[in-house]
């Protein structure tokens, strides 16, 4: 596999921009691309850690099961974002499921290989520490969304986490592109579609956000953040 091939996706993040060039292209010879077909699972809750995981292309959509059995979305992992790792350092199982919401690429480094690059590089656990920490923060940020804010504020935040990534990008241009639905949107919101269309439209309005042809472009990223926190 080429790095040249993958580094227009890998450097939408700029975790993964930010490690030494020579680790980049460990990583790379050592992943693995991966297809998977749209609804299959790419690893369930209390599975093994088997690995950690890149998109390439496609949608991954992390989520859990309540105990009355309906799915309680957490996110969607867009091309450039990383996901996984977390079970590669505590030893734990899964904390919940990922799936392919559409035929999906995925770059794929093995539990094994990644041990054994940390081993041989003790000096890159600041930036694996960097990325839980960045986990734990968007963790944080969900606890706050569920207490304290109004409808559209959690509406503006999820639109901003999707955009950043979970990786959080230290800003978003004018014009950054979403490509989600608006079922999608009010699945994460425990909302109704009919709600979140209208909420969508008061964005649009007050030139926030445009909506077009299943894409939602951010045009005001400055009075989108200032939304979160109403």
């Amino acid at each position: 596999m080429q790095l040249d091939t993958l580094r227009p996706i890998l450097s939408h993040s700029p975790w993964f921009k930010s490690l030494p060039q020579d680790v980049i292209e460990q990583l790379v010879n050592a992943a693995k691309l991966k297809r998977v077909d749209a609804g299959q699972l790419v690893y369930q809750k209390h599975d093994l850690g088997d690995g950690l995981y890149c998109v390439m292309s496609g949608k991954v959509r992390l989520s859990n099961v309540t105990l009355e059995g309906k799915e309680l979305i957490l996110t969607w992992m867009q091309p450039g974002n990383w996901f996984g790792e977390i079970s590669l350092f505590d030893g734990l199982p899964r904390a919940h499921d990922a799936h392919a919401d559409e035929p999906c690429e995925l770059l794929k480094i093995s539990s094994l290989d990644f041990k054994i690059l940390l081993k041989q590089r003790p000096d890159l656990y600041p930036h694996f520490m960097r990325l839980l920490c960045q986990r734990i923060r968007t963790t944080f940020a969900f606890i706050d969304e569920t207490g304290s804010l109004s409808l559209k504020g959690k509406l503006c935040g999820r639109i901003l986490l999707l955009a950043e990534g979970l990786e959080h990008q230290a800003s978003v241009e004018k014009g950054a592109s979403l490509r989600i639905s608006q079922e999608s949107l009010a699945l994460m919101l425990h909302s109704s579609r009919q709600t979140v269309n209208k909420l969508l439209q008061e964005l649009q309005q007050q030139a926030v956000i445009k909506i077009h042809y299943g894409q939602l472009y951010i045009l005001d990223h400055a009075k989108l953040k200032t939304l979160c926190q109403i």
